[in-house]
């Protein structure tokens, strides 16, 4: 017999004796039945009837009024089990109401019962079904969605089927990354962007562009059109509103542009998303999505890596990513041209046959 159980919610409540749960003026369900009312709330302790099964001790200030048709005699008789204990007839409807089902029902939705039945009712065939508290059952461990076997360790599998999805995952991975793409350095830039905030307003205040050689095509501040100051993002990236005052604007640096990204076969960043949603802008709509064709994420690339081989990683930052990998900063982290080599450095690490030299 157990000290302690746990309840569904992860409580753990004592074991007491019938003494011991009167002195705390705790009630059965039995006893609660007889006065007209239902338990309001978990169990706060619990006894033992046999080996196997217990019964549960309620808070008599927490509790609700039970319907007149569950008074005893109030319409049916109600059942005496073996045990002693005596239960109320309730219809299914009624039964679910209260969170009580059958120990199939309970089974299905992944708990198990110790508790005796706290309800009956008599089928269209006069067999007799038994219902049981959710709230007093406890939650079963989820079993591998692979084999069913074993309790779920990682991604709703059980320990061994994660190692070996996993080693599927990381073969997979492996193929890709290590495949010869006989992509030009020439034709491969990496940029990277500074912004006056984090959303999709905000303005461009500085481009970094760099091919896989390692050759600076543009790096420059941006002088925005309409934001006169950025102090969250400039604790950030050291940009002030005086270092741009005599940069170029974006629109005109948009012919530029447009011609560097128009000579590249890809164009990779580090967390593609918000420096896409940024730059398509200087596009029409109807030229978006040739851009965006050609646009790769690093970031995601590196997620995935991580997933398969890092798993002591617990952050996707351009910084982790350098440190996964021990690679040097080349600059200060966080501006535009040391993030924009960086990234170029950790797509290297992870497609090592990427270019044709």
């Amino acid at each position: 017999m157990k000290a302690s159980v746990k309840t569904r919610s992860n409580v753990s409540i004592p074991c007491l004796t019938k003494k011991e749960a009167a002195a705390r003026d705790l009630l059965t369900r039995e006893e609660l039945y007889a006065i007209h009312l239902l338990p309001g709330s978990e169990p706060v302790a619990y006894g033992y009837i046999d080996e196997n099964t217990v019964i549960y001790y309620f808070n008599p200030d927490s509790v609700i009024e039970a319907p007149p048709e569950l008074w005893f005699g109030a319409k049916d008789e109600p059942l005496t089990l073996p045990s002693g204990t005596v239960i109320p007839r309730m219809s299914t409807k009624r039964a679910a109401a209260y969170g009580y089902y059958t120990r199939e029902r309970l089974s299905q939705m992944n708990c198990e019962t110790l508790e005796e039945p706290v309800a009956y009712n008599i089928r269209s065939d006069k067999s007799t079904v038994f219902f049981f508290d959710k709230k007093t059952s406890t939650k079963l461990p989820l079993m591998c969605v692979r084999c069913g076997q074993a309790v779920r360790f990682k991604k709703k599998l059980c320990a061994a089927c994660y190692e070996q999805d996993l080693a599927e995952r990381r073969e997979e991975g492996d193929r890709k990354r290590n495949a010869f793409y006989g992509m030009d350095r020439e034709r491969v830039l990496f940029f990277d962007l500074e912004l006056t905030g984090f959303y999709d307003r905000d303005e461009i205040i500085s481009i970094s562009i760099v091919n896989a050689k390692g050759e600076i095509i543009m790096n420059t501040l941006v002088k925005p059109d309409h934001t006169k100051k950025w102090k969250r993002t400039e604790k950030i990236h050291g940009i002030t509103p005086e270092m741009t005052e005599d940069a170029p604007t974006l629109i005109e640096l948009t012919p530029k542009i447009k011609e560097i990204f128009a000579d590249a076969d890809n164009i990779i960043a580090y967390g593609v998303s918000t420096d896409y949603s940024h730059i398509k802008y200087i596009y029409p709509e109807n030229e978006r999505e040739a851009l965006h064709d050609k646009v790769r994420c690093c970031a995601n690339e590196f997620v995935r890596y991580a997933h398969e081989h890092r798993p002591d990683v617990e952050h996707a930052s351009l910084i982790d990513a350098m440190a996964a990998f021990g690679i040097d900063w080349d600059g200060i982290p966080h501006s535009s041209i040391a993030d924009t080599v960086a990234c170029m450095k950790v797509w290297e690490k992870l497609f090592p046959n990427y270019y044709k030299d």
